[in-house]
């Protein structure tokens, strides 16, 4: 039979090194966190509206779609 306080050392390690996993693991979940509610933020911050530029490219890319789905299914324009 061997040593009690052999176990008792093995147990206090385990016991250890699962804390420091799990502390480890904690903080990195928090910084993971906090990236996203950096990047959230931000997000909000650049959701403005479309310049007209923008909104007449978008309108021409519609109409160019429109065109070529038309031409797929054969009918003249």
């Amino acid at each position: 039979m061997q040593d009690p306080l052999f176990y008792l050392t093995m147990a206090t390690a385990g016991l250890a090194g699962l804390t420091i996993v799990a502390f480890a693991s904690l903080r990195g979940w928090n910084g993971w966190l906090d990236l996203k509610r950096a990047e959230l933020s931000r997000r909000s911050e650049e959701a403005a509206p479309p310049s007209a530029a923008a909104r007449i490219e978008v309108a021409d890319l519609k109409e160019r779609i429109r065109k070529l789905e038309a031409i797929a299914a054969g009918v003249d324009l």
